[in-house]
Formats: C-alpha cells, sequence, structure tokens
C-alpha cells in the first residue's frame, strides 16, 4: 500500500497539471502563491519514543533525563512568544495509570511556562477494541482532568486515522477507528464545552498519505458519519508530512518546499470534500528529517529550513496557525532505522546542528502578543451581563480586570476570563472596559458598549 502511495504522489509531483480532484482523487499541486497570514505558533514533541511505520515499537537507548529535556525546550522557547510541547503516545489502553502519567508530564511542563497539548490515541487492547461507548467515557476523562490547566491548550483526537496499515503510528488500525475519530472529537468538544474549559481546542490529523482509494474512502466516510456536528467540534485539523523520508522517499535538497505545497493543497482537496471550510486552521503536527545512514547532519539543517521557511510563507495560503517539529532527542542514534533519529539532539542530549536553527527559525518567525477582544452577552431574562476576553493565544494573558461607569471587578487571573455584573441603574449608553494584562506586564484597554438584547 505504501508503493501505490507513492507511486500516487510521485506522479502529482511530477505533472503539476494534476490538480486537485482529477483522476478521482486529491492529488494537489506543487505551485501556489505565498499569503502572508498572523504569525506561526511553535513548539516541538518532547517525548522520545516515536511511533514506528511498518513495524513494532522500539524503546529509548539511553532514558529520557526530565532536568537535560526542559534545558534543552528552555533554549527553544522565544522570550516573548508561547511555545508548546505536544505529547504524545498517550493510549487508551493505558487507562488510569496513563491518564496520571501524562497529567504529571502537563504539570511539569506547565509549571515551567510551556503550553501542552496531547496527542489522545485511541489504540485499544484486544477487550477495548470497537467499544466506542467505553472509548468516549475515556475521551470524557481526559478532558476533565486536563481541562482545568488553563496551560493545556488542546487535544488531538486519534491519531493518523487515515493509514490503516500500522498500528504501532496509526488509530486506523484499529477496528472503528474512523468512528472513534468523529465520535471522539465530539465528545471531547462537547465536554470542553460542558465543564467550561474554553481553552482547550479539539482536533484531529491526517497522516500525507495513503493510496488515492484509501484516502478517498477514509474522507468520504468523514463526510458521511460526521456531518455539520463534526465540523462544528472542530477547532482545527492536523498534518503530518515528512518529505524526503516517507511520502516522497526522497527529495533533492529545496525540494521540500513544493513536496510540502502539495500536502497542505491535496489536504484542502480531501478534507474540503468532506465539508470542513478552509476557515478551521491548521496545525503542522509533526514534521521532520532525520539523520543517520545516508542522511547527513548538515542535509537535516537545509532540509528543516526549506520546510519551516515554506510554512511560514504559505501560512496564509491554506491557513497555517501552528508548527511543530518532531521531535527534541533521538530514541537511538546509533540505530540503522532512520526513524530513531528525527530528533533536534542525539540521544545523550548533544545539539545537533538543527538544534539551534529552530531555535533562530522560531525567533525569527513566532506569534507575538495575543489579540484579545472583548465579548458581551446580555442574559434577557434578567438584568445581569457577561463580558468574555476571547481571542487567540490568550494563554499570554496574566489577568483582565474590568469595569463599568463607577464599578469595577476584582482581577480574574484564571481562564476564562470573563465576569458577570448587574447592569440595574446603568445608562443605556455605558461602556464596558476589559483590562488584559499580558506577560511582560503591557496592558490592553478593551471597551465594549452595552446593546439591547
Amino acid at each position: 500500500m505504501r508503493l501505490v502511495a507513492v507511486a500516487a504522489v510521485g506522479a502529482a509531483l511530477a505533472f503539476p497539471g494534476l490538480a486537485q480532484g482529477q483522476g478521482g482523487g486529491c492529488l494537489g499541486t506543487i505551485t501556489a502563491d505565498p499569503k502572508p497570514g498572523p504569525a506561526l505558533r511553535f513548539g516541538v514533541t518532547p517525548g522520545v519514543q516515536t511511533g514506528q511505520l511498518g513495524t513494532g515499537p522500539a524503546p529509548p537507548r539511553t532514558p529520557e533525563v526530565p532536568a537535560r529535556q526542559l534545558a534543552a525546550v528552555g533554549k527553544l522557547r522565544p522570550a516573548k512568544g508561547p511555545f508548546v510541547l505536544r505529547l504524545h503516545r498517550f493510549f487508551w489502553s493505558e487507562g488510569e495509570a496513563g491518564v496520571q502519567r501524562f497529567l504529571a508530564l502537563a504539570k511539569r511542563y506547565t509549571s515551567h511556562g510551556y503550553l501542552v497539548e496531547l496527542q489522545l490515541r485511541y489504540h485499544p487492547t484486544p477487550a477495548q477494541e470497537g467499544d466506542i461507548p467505553a472509548w468516549l467515557r475515556f475521551v470524557r476523562r481526559v478532558v476533565d482532568g486536563f481541562g482545568p490547566n488553563p496551560r493545556v491548550v488542546a487535544i488531538q483526537v486519534t491519531n493518523e486515522v487515515n493509514l490503516d496499515f500500522s498500528p504501532d503510528s496509526s488509530d486506523g488500525a484499529y477496528e472503528r477507528g474512523r468512528d472513534a475519530l468523529i465520535q471522539g472529537v465530539k465528545a471531547a468538544k462537547d465536554e470542553a464545552r460542558r465543564r467550561g474549559f474554553d481553552q482547550l481546542e479539539i482536533g484531529f490529523n491526517w497522516a500525507y498519505r495513503n493510496s488515492p482509494s484509501a484516502e478517498q474512502s477514509f474522507w468520504n466516510y468523514i463526510r458521511d458519519h460526521g456531518g455539520p456536528s463534526f465540523v462544528r467540534a472542530l477547532d482545527w485539523v492536523g498534518v503530518d508530512a515528512y518529505p524526503g523520508t516517507f511520502i516522497p522517499p526522497v527529495n533533492s535538497p529545496g525540494g521540500e518546499r513544493d513536496a510540502l505545497v502539495n500536502v497542505f493543497s491535496s489536504f484542502r482537496c480531501y478534507s474540503g470534500g468532506a465539508g470542513i471550510p478552509k476557515s478551521v486552521p491548521i496545525h503542522v503536527e509533526e514534521n521532520g528529517y532525520p539523520t543517520g545512514p545516508g542522511r547527513t547532519y548538515e542535509r537535516q539543517e537545509q532540509a528543516m529550513d526549506t520546510m519551516v521557511r515554506a510554512v511560514h510563507d504559505f501560512r496564509g495560503t491554506f491557513d497555517i496557525a501552528d508548527y511543530r517539529w518532531f521531535n527534541l532527542r533521538d530514541g537511538d542514534s546509533t540505530s540503522p532505522n532512520f526513524q530513531q533519529q528525527y530528533g533536534l539532539m542525539t540521544d545523550e542530549y548533544v545539539p545537533k546542528p538543527a538544534f539551534g536553527l529552530y531555535r533562530d527559525l522560531v525567533r525569527r518567525f513566532t506569534t507575538g502578543h495575543p489579540r484579545p477582544r472583548l465579548q458581551l452577552r446580555r442574559h434577557c431574562f434578567g438584568r445581569r451581563w457577561t463580558g468574555r476576553v476571547v481571542g487567540t493565544h490568550l494563554e499570554q494573558v496574566r489577568s483582565v480586570s474590568f469595569r463599568i461607569g463607577g464599578r469595577r471587578a476584582p482581577a480574574d487571573t484564571r481562564l476564562p476570563f470573563a465576569h458577570s455584573f448587574d447592569a440595574r441603574g446603568l445608562n443605556p449608553n455605558s461602556t464596558i472596559v476589559g483590562v488584559a494584562r499580558i506577560a511582560d506586564g503591557k496592558p490592553l484597554r478593551l471597551e465594549k458598549s452595552l446593546h439591547s438584547c
């Protein structure tokens, strides 16, 4: 199946005229016009173990050292912007023990000021496989457990369900994986809304890519069984792409740029056919290039520079909001298997040249301050109003204080930044003011006038 997929992509890359939708599939294009957009939010996968495509799990050669790991990510994070750590291989099969392990990891990272997102794998035991009601109970348990931490900002529900042949890396290999994706996304979003975890964004990811027939089957299923309720539950959609390793298996230096255009254009074609609008932003959840036999440190550095700049250049073209390099450290720097050597560092925490390059690219292209706005809601069967600060990257907001007329509320220091107040006796033309303080102490003044129901 991988050979079929490689052949299909090779056709698209060799013949740019094979556009989206021709030949019964979404072959995409290799050319597009760069368009600016909001700056990217960057991050990295800090965990050392990688999912193995076509093989079983491979444990790391040397153990993880939390202090060295934190020191390393501390050198990558931008001084005045967010940095997201993507916690992967969170398996349903591990049950409550897995929940507690990842809660501890999330606490470790968020207590040092990082943002965290979860790759929540379906990955069932044989007894669990296909039991969607039990899976949904687990999804809600995860939302309830992690949602109160305002720095846990996203959950990716399932992993690479469009791939159906690699159980270690991809949930499509398990019975009812597609239903786990669709119903899991809806359950996660419903639980986050019900509990008021406004910072917790829900999405799923897609791996570039399977054969055209397998892809069409996957996306048709998403269209037919997801529907509007599924689309409404999505805050973002993820893409995993590794040009020069899997598909396409080989790139000449610089060819990664065209390859990523093909990734994003074909993804927007497929997902659009499933009813997901282009307004739902893309998160590049996994992107990387390994070292090892036949792949030098210098080649990894060149591929990274091309790929990160391509994502930056086309962020407005395809509405790309986030980028994660996969991953921080090698699993085994002595292995002949390139899947063990995607790290920015060796398995003994020695930085490769790409480490310094990624640090510099993050600082150059990362998002700056949040762009909050004030939202007002009047409770029309009473006299109360609620003011809420909404917008992007609110994790950088440290506190918000509200006032209206001569009334002032205590500063709110936790998400969601909201306050309800009694509007009796106020002038109908009164204005509510919210003053948001950002991580560096800069105040932002937000205003909005009252209005009738």
